[in-house]
């Protein structure tokens, strides 16, 4: 139970914490329309996150991820994981969050508006699909052998690993809307790049130390 939390807290906050387009959609409500805003942006992607990450765990289940098949393939699939989180890493180092920081023509009043507008704007996302299931098989987080209930649990953490960094993001863009500087979004997705490849850099060669003819 502790590891469940433990790894649905951590995904959680991994998959939340690149500055992509609603990280930008959420700076951009807090700075322009107060941390109230922000948050419930940031809540809209949380629900967002719960139902991919929902999709990926029946993903990884239809694409036959049983006890022993996991059991069997497990520095595979750790390897296959750690390659795509290294992709993704990539990915996020080289891209300048900064670029689609542009005030907001209008304010929006609904949070009901807000909310929604966050959650599809997540859910459109398909390359997240890739990212939860690559998270999952890196750090081992689906157990066939337990009931779904537990991957339900670990979902739920997800959604509180999520959520609090965006309680974490909201808080700080609120606090230091006078000495914002969006430059320190670029070297903030560096650090964030820099730690996904570290993760699947370490995952390759404990995949590989487990024996296993990943070939």
């Amino acid at each position: 139970m502790f590891l469940i939390i433990i790894k649905g807290l951590f995904i959680g906050f991994l998959s939340s914490a690149p500055m992509g387009p609603v990280g930008m959609l959420c700076i951009q409500r807090t700075l322009n329309e107060g941390k109230k805003q922000g948050l419930i942006t940031g809540l809209g992607a949380v629900a967002g996150d719960m139902l991919i990450a929902l999709l990926a765990i029946i993903a990884a289940l239809g694409l036959g991820f049983n006890t022993e098949f996991i059991q069997q393939h497990e520095g595979p699939l750790k390897v296959v994981g750690s390659i795509v989180l290294i992709v993704f890493g990539y990915v996020v180092y080289n891209k300048n969050p900064s670029r689609n920081l542009t005030k907001l023509k209008e304010k929006t009043t609904s949070f009901w508006r807000v909310f929604v507008s966050s959650m599809v704007l997540t859910i459109s996302n398909i390359a997240t699909l890739f990212l939860y299931i690559a998270l999952f098989a890196r750090f081992n987080a689906i157990d066939a052998s337990k009931p779904f209930g537990y991957d339900l649990l670990t979902i739920l953490f997800i959604g509180i690993g999520a959520f609090l960094w965006w309680l974490l993001i909201t808080y700080f863009v609120n606090k230091l809307r006078s000495r914002f500087n969006p430059r320190g979004l670029q070297i903030f997705n560096q650090i964030i790049g820099i730690l996904l490849i570290g993760l699947g850099v370490a995952g390759i060669i404990t995949g590989s130390l487990m024996g296993i003819n990943i070939f």
